[in-house]
């Protein structure tokens, strides 16, 4: 038996309706519900929502953000100096904010919160349906150091699937009774409805358009290569010491995420990424939830 838990969530972006939904293991062994209970960091996988801000502050796909070491003195920090490195170590200079995103580049997310402003990124991420208090306005924001549910990423994820609008997920759409009447029904509001628009078009559209490109040369190419799709997009997270693994994409008509790691957070092992830990359950499903 597995000692280790795992969540996936899947949800139609156009109206919220969830198409399949893993809370863990097992039932018989835990009732916890991972994917709308277990609050963890997201890591790189919470990146695309502070470029999506910084699109917002004037950035654009191609714009040249320096991927070089960063020192944040003990003055600032109020502990120790903070010195944060890229997953691979290495850095690798001026690069476009597209290549960044594909290759997940920490020093470049961070400069881009910080230029577009902490306290503005705080507030933007509430669009997609975080909470503010969860991501306290400090540049390590820029690596997902803060706390989100998995019905919370495919809510976020969705945004950018349909064009910029916020989406309700639910999981019932209709309670009958014996005599087939309808007692309840879910009044799903729909994509395309401006009073749900929550960031420009433009926006969403060159998200998409970067997101693309993590599953077909940046982090998460498998999911392209796998698949044999070039209509994928997403992104993958790596918690600090491999406690948390993620990887939530997307096909304009439907958006999955997928999470694993420990109940009580502990190192899962070395190599243990959102590209090797959590997206081979994502690749799974969509290859059968696309089909044809």
């Amino acid at each position: 038996m597995p000692e280790v838990e795992s969540a996936f969530l899947s949800v139609d972006p156009k109206n919220g309706a969830i198409r399949s939904l893993v809370g863990g293991f097992d039932f018989g062994r835990n009732k916890f519900n991972h994917a709308t209970q277990a609050w963890r960091q997201p890591g790189s996988s919470f990146k695309p929502f502070i470029y999506s801000a910084a699109l917002e502050k004037g950035f654009t796909p191609i714009s040249i953000v320096d991927d070089a070491p960063i020192s944040i003195p003990a003055s600032v920090t109020g502990s120790q100096v903070w010195e944060p490195k890229n997953y691979d170590g290495r850095f690798e200079g001026p690069m476009r904010v597209r290549t960044a995103l594909a290759k997940s580049k920490n020093m470049v997310s961070i400069r881009l919160l910080q230029t577009s402003g902490v306290h503005f990124v705080q507030d933007y991420v509430t669009r997609f349906g975080f909470d503010a208090e969860k991501h306290p306005a400090y540049l390590t924001m820029a690596l997902g150091a803060g706390s989100v549910t998995p019905w919370q990423m495919v809510t976020g994820y969705s945004v950018f699937a349909n064009g910029g609008y916020k989406i309700q997920p639910f999981i019932v759409s209709q309670i009958r009774d014996d005599k087939d009447q309808v007692l309840a029904e879910a009044q799903p509001q729909v994509a395309g409805d401006e009073s749900l628009l929550v960031i420009d078009p433009r926006n969403a559209f060159l998200m998409d358009s970067m997101l693309r490109d993590v599953t077909i040369y940046g982090t998460a190419g498998r999911a392209s290569g796998t698949l044999k799709r070039r209509d994928l997009a997403g992104k993958t997270g790596t918690t600090n010491e491999h406690v948390d693994a993620w990887f939530c994409g997307y096909q304009r008509t439907l958006v999955g995420c997928s999470w694993i790691g420990f109940d009580q957070p502990r190192n899962m092992g070395r190599g243990e990424t959102g590209g090797t830990a959590a997206l081979p359950a994502w690749i799974g499903y969509m290859g059968k939830a696309l089909k044809d």
